[in-house]
């Protein structure tokens, strides 16, 4: 069975990717900060759908844990795919550049940029060997567009937007997306904009279009999940 690590898993996003994997027959390693959820959520996917989930509750930002969650990996089979989902605002609510504390801006860094590099460092052996080694890096349009109050985090996501676009070229043998998922009911946007009360999509929505970057595996490059779901209509 192939086998994925995703981040930012026991919610959101990660938790509604993880849930369709577990449905395909995948193997997953799971991260996240909140021990008893990320347990919930592997437990539930295991009696669920009958695949190995490891939940390995960490701070991305480790050393120590990124190593643990390709140790499990391995001892699952390998990597296929790394979705590297976990994500930090700098500020919650999100505020003006003016406003944004550095140290803020330096957590955000560290979780959306260097974080994902070094897993994908600790990863990359287990990658290169894997028949169809793939690598998501969750973005964000604001990496994209200049939205106020979304200075900091969207210099983060662009910055990983472009490491992704580098590991493209540099690893050839490897699928590399960054993947914008759009807008989605998630507790990363509540933080952010705590006073908007628009109804958005719920994650899983968004899913068949990570699907579809793994069954078609086009290209490395940025991509938006609405476009892939507008073309896959």
């Amino acid at each position: 069975m192939p086998v994925a690590i995703i981040t930012g898993a026991s919610k959101g996003l990660g938790r509604a990717l993880a849930e369709a994997l577990a449905a395909r027959g995948w193997d997953l390693v799971l991260d996240a900060r909140t021990a008893e959820v990320l347990r919930e959520t592997a437990a539930g996917l295991e009696a669920r759908h009958g695949t190995r989930v490891r939940a390995l509750p960490g701070d991305v930002t480790d050393a120590g844990h990124r190593a643990e969650l390709v140790a499990a990996a391995w001892k699952l089979g390998g990597v296929d795919l790394l979705v590297s989902n976990a994500s930090a605002l700098g500020a919650e609510p999100l505020v003006r550049l003016e406003g944004l504390p550095l140290e803020g801006l330096r957590r955000a860094l560290e979780v959306n940029v260097v974080a994902a590099l070094g897993l994908v460092q600790e990863a990359l052996p287990l990658l290169r060997a894997a028949e169809a080694g793939a690598v998501i890096a969750v973005s964000s349009d604001a990496a994209a567009e200049p939205y106020e109050t979304w200075g900091g985090y969207g210099a983060s996501k662009a910055a990983l937007d472009q490491l992704a676009a580098v590991l493209g070229e540099e690893e050839p043998g490897l699928r590399v997306w960054a993947v914008d998922p759009g807008d989605m009911a998630t507790d990363l946007y509540a933080a952010a904009v705590p006073d908007d009360d628009d109804p958005r999509p719920a994650p899983a929505g968004v899913v068949p279009a990570f699907l579809r970057l793994l069954d078609e595996r086009p290209a490395s490059g940025r991509y938006a999940a609405p476009s892939l779901l507008a073309e896959g209509r």
